[in-house]
């Protein structure tokens, strides 16, 4: 976005051997061993290629050598007849784990992966195998020069006819703010989450963070099977992006879904009010506030509701409005379904609906699950990119933006790199609304969104919003509106309610709530949405608690908030901007 670098290539150095120019392979391979690591393995794979190619062709032997190694083997040369050292190009990945679920890695090619197209059998080659390395692979590669030429009968060259040179690959140019990726990887190195950040009119995607993560890099190094078996089997799960193929029960952050299916349906208004004492029963089954314990909210019309998270209000209007028509709203903000964006493995999180579960599991909808669901739970799947959109719907006016990762695929522009930052600041400062061209408008009048924005408002700046322990400190002069959420991974048993329900801390990991948090700021002239979601986190306030960091580092890296605090700081200043 302001010109760092996020993959690039660098030199390579290697070493092959021609087998017929040597004094024995596995003579020359024990001299090698003397002056660079070869590994049974490596030494293993030159052995069987060898055995595999005519006795000409260059195998390769290892590669990513040190300059001190590849200088010693060059020094060495008249003692290890056969051996060449070689120059090629490496992928590298600056930022390594903080972009990884983003940029993705290329490693080499497999038997899986031939498609006929020649250039993918030369040795050492390599393609994306995931992120955007994958999806644009074959713009970032280019075209392959070739040259034609003569050769005897034992197919060896003899002279060159004719050289076709090849042609560089595309740069892509991402939407993600670098610094900003970076602060917010270090916010949540040591939880197993999962945050984006996006420009509500844009849909661009400022930031996407999975943690914990893994090292790009180490792909292009040659990763040994322990450490790959080490990477997959992690409790944490390391290797998925939780941003986009982690899925989650939604929680409370629903509410504001079912509050707008209720406007719309004429169930409940703005005044709408419900006694809550705790506890609603339907039939024999008790179904209960978080508040229960402490003898309920009492009365409270719909934003007050949304501010203190009731269950019970959303009990209620959830019965009357029923489970499609809820669905119906749900899939308007974005949920319930794959957004496209560039990535592979996005999810498409679960919007139930009657006809879902029937044709699913061949049992009728209950009505007890329509009150689960008014509250997030029951069948309800959403991942932290859906709710970053259906905030961003929330705070854009109802336009179905629709999130973003390349801004530019081509050649560089001129002028593009360390001036980045200032051309997009500007670009941004001069239309801070500009809105993504082709998008369209969800249908939901705006006073109703100004119901719930406002609601939203009060979660973290009212006195008894969910989240008031986390507004946004008075030295930014904004405000950050938002909405808790959590979500439970597990039934709590009759006698644990009676308890009070385990301490987190006697709670195994595994078992904890999930927490969640959505938010949207500066509130009056919204720009930006995020979502975090921490497993097993707890409560959503923990939640609301990082945001609160997240949220404050993308204000202070915005060019009008700066602008009003008199700041002339870059937009792209940071640790690895250009």
């Amino acid at each position: 976005r302001f010109g760092t670098e996020l993959a690039s290539n660098r030199q390579n150095y290697r070493v092959v051997l021609i087998a017929e120019q040597t004094n024995g392979v596995a003579e020359t391979l024990d001299r090698l061993a003397r002056v660079i690591p070869i590994n049974p393995h490596q030494r293993r794979r030159v052995l069987r290629e060898v055995k595999r190619k005519r006795p000409f062709v260059p195998v390769k032997v290892a590669e990513n050598l040190t300059w001190e190694q590849f200088a010693r083997i060059n020094v060495l040369l008249p003692d290890l007849p056969g051996v060449q050292p070689d120059v090629g190009e490496g992928r590298h990945y600056p930022m390594g784990m903080e972009t990884a679920h983003i940029v993705g890695y290329v490693s080499s090619v497999s038997e899986a992966d031939l498609t006929g197209d020649p250039l993918l059998e030369l040795p050492g080659f390599r393609i994306g195998k995931n992120g955007v390395e994958r999806v644009y692979d074959e713009s970032l590669r280019g075209k392959a020069g070739n040259s034609r030429v003569e050769v005897n009968a034992y197919g060896r060259e003899i002279r060159e006819l004719a050289r076709q040179d090849g042609q560089p690959g595309d740069d892509v140019v991402l939407t993600i703010d670098a610094g900003l990726q970076e602060a917010i990887s270090r916010r949540l190195a040591d939880e197993s989450a999962a945050a984006v950040v996006m420009d509500i009119h844009r849909g661009e995607i400022l930031a996407m963070v999975s943690a914990p993560s893994y090292d790009p890099n180490a792909f292009n190094l040659g990763m040994s099977t322990k450490a790959w078996r080490a990477l997959v089997q992690h409790p944490r799960k390391p290797l998925i992006n939780k941003a986009i193929a982690g899925q989650y029960p939604p929680g409370s952050t629903f509410k504001m879904i079912v509050a707008l299916a209720a406007l719309e349906t004429g169930v409940a208004g703005a005044s709408h009010r419900v006694f809550c004492n705790g506890v609603i029963e339907l039939g024999n089954t008790k179904f209960h506030c978080w508040r229960h314990r402490y003898g309920g909210h009492g009365w409270l019309d719909m934003k007050q509701a949304i501010a203190q998270s009731c269950d019970i209000y959303f009990y209620d209007i959830a019965r009357r409005i029923g489970v499609d028509r809820i669905a119906d709203m749900a899939r308007r903000f974005g949920l319930g379904t794959a957004l496209g964006v560039e990535l592979l493995g996005e999810r498409d999180g679960l919007v139930p609906s009657k006809d879902w579960k029937l044709a699913v599991t061949g049992v009728p909808w209950q009505m007890g699950e329509t009150l689960i669901t008014g509250i997030g739970q029951a069948y309800l799947l959403t991942t932290p990119l859906q709710l970053a959109v259906m905030t961003a719907r929330l705070a854009n006016g109802g336009i179905a933006v629709t999130p973003k990762l390349s801004r530019h695929k081509g050649p560089t522009q001129p002028g593009d790199g360390s001036n980045g930052a200032d051309r997009v600041a500007q670009a941004e400062a001069a239309d801070p609304q500009g809105g993504d061209s082709g998008a369209r408008s969800i249908g939901i009048p705006t006073a109703h969104l100004k119901i719930i924005t406002d609601a939203m408002t009060e979660v973290v700046n009212g006195a008894r919003g969910t989240a008031r322990k986390y507004k946004l400190d008075n030295e930014l002069q904004l405000q950050m509106a938002g909405k808790t959420g959590t979500a439970q991974v597990r039934r709590i048993s009759k006698a644990e309610r009676k308890a009070g329900g385990k301490l987190a801390k006697e709670t195994p990991w595994k078992e904890r709530d999930h927490a969640l948090f959505t938010a949207f700021a500066p509130v009056g002239t919204p720009r930006y949405a995020t979502a975090v979601v921490v497993e097993h986190g707890g409560s959503g306030t923990y939640a609301a608690k990082l945001t609160k960091d997240i949220m404050t580092e993308v204000l202070r890296r915005d060019p009008l908030a700066r602008s009003a605090l008199g700041q002339n700081t870059r937009a792209g200043d940071g640790k690895r901007e250009t």
